[in-house]
């Protein structure tokens, strides 16, 4: 991995919950959403969390507080908020926030946090999947964002959200795919994904999400967290992730959507042999003989694999494939 990329610290960074017992949070919590608070509010509308939507709640307002100073917000940013819950975190940001956008599927947690957020001329809530499907945001949701940001010239995108385990992945990745002016993603998502995030060749966890996310953004782990943080109890591990734009990384793309599709297709085989895998990936744009030249041209031999190159390797294999398909001059790697 480059070495650019911010590693984790084992011994500052990643925190143990285990000891922290829910009788010990903080007394503020009692005005926000604490364990106690949640069963009120839900007993009190005969709901239950619905865990099939992957609404586990933040419960330690020491976490809420961290995720949300990790945010670094200001007037200047527009702020999604994916996964509403009862808005005790999206009025927290709107503090803070030029304007929050919140999504939630949940025709029951708009309701409470409709509620919640009456007042806030700052907070636009969204009833419906943040996703139109896995490879894009619902046109509602960019509409939404497009408006907010359009409304002064230095407005900037962040991501500040307890996400849904369920669509966590494509969330974050849509993110990284679109032209929005995003600057910071401040995401709390399943322990394993993380490892996934910032996993490098060679690694188990290794896959076209590593690639595809450290080829353009630097990614931390800054925080793992313990199920008893959360209500109802998952029953894995959490993390806090921190990702920001690789700018010159990014650049050095020649076309993004061709750059994800071959990223997606060479890691389905990943260990399969490569040749093989582009060979039956390109068969009608370019023949065996090209896909050789292009290997052997940037040193790679008939027993590379997906899984053993790094991402800025990958970025240059793309760039030269898309250049011989469409006939362009290859665009050069980053320095």
């Amino acid at each position: 991995m480059n070495e650019e990329y911010e590693e984790l610290d084992e011994n500052e960074e990643l925190e143990d919950q285990d000891d922290q017992d829910d009788e010990e949070l903080s007394e503020r919590e009692s005005e926000r959403q604490t364990r106690s608070r949640l069963r009120s509010l839900f007993d009190h509308h005969g709901m239950r969390p619905r865990g099939k939507l992957g609404q586990n709640f933040l419960i330690d307002l020491n976490i809420i507080e961290f995720v949300v100073e990790e945010g670094e917000l200001t007037e200047r940013d527009v702020v999604l908020e994916v996964g509403t819950g009862t808005g005790g975190m999206t009025t927290f940001m709107a503090q803070s926030a030029g304007h929050v956008i919140s999504v939630d599927v949940d025709q029951n947690m708009h309701r409470l946090a409709r509620n919640v957020t009456d007042g806030y001329e700052n907070i636009t809530l969204i009833t419906r999947d943040a996703l139109k499907n896995k490879n894009a945001f619902a046109p509602e949701v960019l509409d939404a964002i497009r408006e907010q940001l359009a409304v002064s010239p230095d407005r900037q995108l962040k991501l500040v959200a307890n996400l849904p385990y369920s669509i966590a992945t494509p969330v974050v990745s849509n993110l990284v795919a679109t032209d929005l002016p995003w600057v910071r993603m401040i995401v709390t998502i399943q322990f394993e994904l993380g490892l996934r995030m910032r996993a490098e060749p060679g690694d188990s966890n290794y896959g076209a999400l590593s690639v595809w996310l450290q080829s353009q953004c630097f990614v931390k782990m800054i925080k793992k967290l313990r199920p008893n943080v959360f209500w109802p109890r998952p029953k894995v591990d959490s993390a806090i992730m921190r990702l920001s734009p690789y700018y010159q990384k990014r650049d050095a793309i020649a076309d993004r959507p061709f750059y994800q599709d071959y990223l997606r297709r060479a890691f389905t085989l990943r260990r399969k042999l490569l040749r093989g895998v582009l060979c039956g990936m390109y068969r009608k744009q370019l023949t065996k003989p090209q896909i050789d030249e292009i290997m052997s041209s940037l040193g790679f031999d008939e027993n590379t694999r997906a899984e053993a190159m790094t991402p800025d390797q990958h970025v240059e294999l793309a760039n030269h494939l898309y250049a011989a398909i469409h006939g362009t001059a290859v665009k050069e790697p980053a320095e």
